[in-house]
């Protein structure tokens, strides 16, 4: 990520991921912004940033103090504010980030109209994946509700460096040489795009009525597995025969 971070500074970084909250009834402003800096303080990994040394090798520095950006965007006023927060989050997106300047990670809340908002975070996928979202935003409205003394304590971020510095490297890396032996180029799933368009990936949203969704559960549990699961099996045959 960091590698295509630095070389395709012309084109649109696909690695800015973004998440919209959509929150509605009364809303402490100051509360949620007060929220979100100390969630940054609370985890160093959130002010991690990546540089280069003299010789160019990269290196991640963590710094002690970070500004929260956290912008307000009130669009209430506006004819289409939906869409115009669609706009925003589309700027923001595009905007990108620097990754030798944390955080990697910004906040904009969107007033929609009375007590009806849109959070955007927007942060680079270096910093944070999808598993992290649910404990990020967890932590998050804790700390809103000034419940923070009920979080776990957080582990050093020192102790999983040092961890991951007596991990067996030779043994992880033959690893990955066998379970990628034979894959000597990517698999192009849209064959349409040249390899010079970079492409942002973008959500489909469908609606299934729900006489389908409890067909499926049932068929999800009369196999064992979840209805995520199915999904995603499905899925998984769909791209396996596209791909081949």
């Amino acid at each position: 990520m960091a590698f295509h971070a630095g070389y395709d500074e012309q084109t649109t970084d696909v690695y800015t991921a973004q998440f919209v909250l959509e929150l509605t009834g009364a809303l402490d402003v100051e509360r949620l912004h007060d929220a979100a800096r100390q969630l940054l303080d609370r985890h160093a990994n959130l002010r991690a940033a990546l540089r280069k040394a003299a010789d160019g090798t990269p290196y991640q520095a963590i710094v002690r103090l970070a500004e929260t950006p956290f912008e307000i965007c009130d669009l209430s006023a506006g004819p289409d504010p939906e869409g115009a927060a669609t706009a925003v989050a589309v700027e923001e997106r595009r905007r990108g980030f620097d990754l030798s300047r944390p955080p990697l990670l910004r906040w904009v809340l969107v007033r929609l109209g009375e007590d009806r908002h849109h959070l955007i975070l927007t942060n680079h996928h270096i910093l944070l994946d999808g598993w992290s979202m649910p404990v990020l935003f967890r932590e998050l409205l804790a700390l809103y509700r000034r419940d923070g003394a009920a979080l776990p304590a957080v582990r050093p971020f020192g102790d999983y460096l040092s961890w991951l510095a007596e991990a067996d490297r030779p043994a992880a890396e033959a690893a990955w040489r066998e379970a990628l032996a034979g894959v000597e180029e990517p698999t192009l799933v849209a064959p349409g795009f040249t390899a010079a368009q970079t492409q942002v990936p973008e959500r489909c949203e469908a609606r299934i009525p729900e006489s389908v969704v409890a067909e499926l559960t049932a068929l999800a549990r009369s196999w064992g597995v979840t209805l995520n699961t199915l999904v995603q099996t499905v899925w998984g045959v769909l791209v396996g025969g596209l791909t081949g």
